[in-house]
């Protein structure tokens, strides 16, 4: 698990709460029509590997891990370790067990959603596990307008594109201005 890319660079000496209409390097392939686009969940981040469950974990720089952390990676600029502890140290461990109740499940990543879960923006009524690039978003353009054109008229957090080779990316609603 590594942080995804928003496919538009940020003004990180101006407004940084939106991107701009300049492409990032790394995403060349989105605006190339490669990759599959799927319909980013609002929930957090968890795993299955087939034997356990781990949730995702952000460790600002200068505190200390938890027991089990297996960091992932860490972002140069600010220091951040992105990585994963055990399912049962996070503090959505009962939710999680709520929603793993109704698997089986293959091993992967999730997104974990429900009342209990960042406010439920998605609206369920109980805590459910949802496979990340399970619903795929056919009619998404790819240009800057038409994608915030295009987020603006749905009600979701975002668009994650999955390369074939195992690239992702990402772009959320929040990232443009409202209309």
């Amino acid at each position: 698990m590594k942080k995804m890319p928003t496919i538009f660079l940020r003004d990180w000496d101006g407004d940084r709460r939106y991107v701009t209409r300049t492409p990032h390097p790394d995403c060349g392939w989105v605006f190339a029509g490669e990759g599959l686009p799927t319909r980013k969940y609002d929930g957090t981040c968890v795993q299955w590997d087939g034997e356990r469950w781990w949730a995702r974990r952000e460790i600002k720089a200068g505190r200390k891990e938890p027991p089990g952390y297996d960091a992932i990676m860490r972002d140069e600029r600010t220091g951040t370790a992105v990585g994963w502890e055990p399912a049962e140290q996070s503090g959505y461990h009962r939710y999680l067990d709520e929603a793993v109740g109704t698997g089986p499940w293959e091993p992967g990543t999730y997104e974990l959603i429900g009342p209990r879960i960042n406010g439920n923006p998605e609206s369920v009524d109980r805590h459910t596990l949802v496979r990340h690039g399970a619903e795929e978003l056919p009619d998404v353009p790819r240009d800057y307008a038409g994608l915030a054109a295009w987020l603006r008229a749905h009600p979701w957090e975002g668009i994650v594109w999955h390369h074939p080779d195992g690239r992702m990316a990402k772009l959320k609603r929040r990232d443009f201005p409202a209309a």
